[in-house]
């Protein structure tokens, strides 16, 4: 195998783990501070899609769905946790079942709106382009996903460790009912948090549409991949996300072109191990 074939495989490697990064970044926020793990997630991946398909075929504009998609879902989610999940209290159990009840009605929903059929997001023509570096062709639209995740990752870090909101954040994940006791509207933080993570798993949606196109059932095969990214980088942890995300994306594009026939055990042998050493994660809070 030569140089090239290295190079393109860890490019590939690297910009899925930048869609991956989407959606695992919800999951990992949200769990950091409701304490959940919402087996919905793959749900708002999935209807991302849909919507965008929809926004495009009604307006013909790629650009325009990024942020209706994205907007739409965070909408539901934030429906959801302030209608169904905030009753609930802190019950872990209670909200695991709920969410995996959403996630079957999600996606029953999908295919009663949109149907059963494949379907792809086109992008720009210039996105779909390919560019050229020492005589090796890097797909544009891959390139944009790098790049993509690259400015949402540093926002978020941004929004979390420089402003009043992130501070508030922050310290309802470190000690909700300290939090609530210097005045913090933790409710209001948890509303603002599960919003934000339906926002971005709903982007990747849109963003992943593109490549790995659209249909009933891929809500379930995000899912598994979100967490064992949260799982490799740590529950809570924005970092985390980033780190599990790459070693994922590497580690299932690696597996595919190596070893084809054992890929899912090169793409899930490295979770098990770090939760055998280190349950918490790379990068996890206890």
């Amino acid at each position: 195998m030569n140089t090239q074939f290295w190079v393109i495989q860890a490019f590939n490697g690297i910009s899925y783990g930048a869609l991956l990064f989407l959606v695992g970044s919800g999951v990992s926020l949200i769990f950091g501070v409701m304490r959940i793990v919402n087996l919905s997630h793959g749900a708002y991946f999935l209807w991302g899609g849909y919507i965008a398909l929809s926004v495009i075929n009604a307006t013909g504009s790629w650009a325009l769905s990024l942020p209706v998609a994205a907007l739409a879902v965070a909408v539901i989610g934030m429906a959801m946790e302030r209608v169904f999940l905030r009753p609930l209290g802190f019950d872990p159990l209670r909200q695991l079942l709920l969410t995996v009840g959403f996630a079957f009605l999600f996606q029953q929903g999908a295919l009663d709106i949109w149907g059963g059929n494949n379907m792809d997001i086109t992008p720009p023509a210039t996105l779909t382009q390919s560019v050229v570096i020492g005589g090796i062709y890097f797909p544009a639209y891959r390139m944009f996903m790098i790049v993509l995740a690259l400015v949402i990752g540093v926002a978020l870090w941004l929004a979390m460790e420089k402003t009043r909101m992130g501070a508030a954040v922050r310290a309802t994940v470190d000690d909700a009912q300290m939090a609530r006791g210097v005045g913090i509207d933790t409710n209001r933080i948890s509303m603002f948090i599960f919003a934000l993570g339906a926002f971005l798993a709903a982007l990747g949606g849109v963003i992943g549409g593109a490549f790995l196109g659209i249909y009933p059932g891929l809500d379930f095969e995000m899912l598994p991949l979100a967490f064992a990214v949260v799982i490799i980088g740590g529950l809570g942890s924005l970092g985390g996300a980033a780190i599990g995300a790459l070693a994922v994306g590497l580690a299932d594009n690696f597996g595919k072109a190596l070893f084809p026939e054992i890929s899912y055990f090169t793409l899930y042998a490295p979770m098990v191990l770090i939760l055998a050493v280190k349950p918490t994660g790379l990068f996890g809070r206890q």
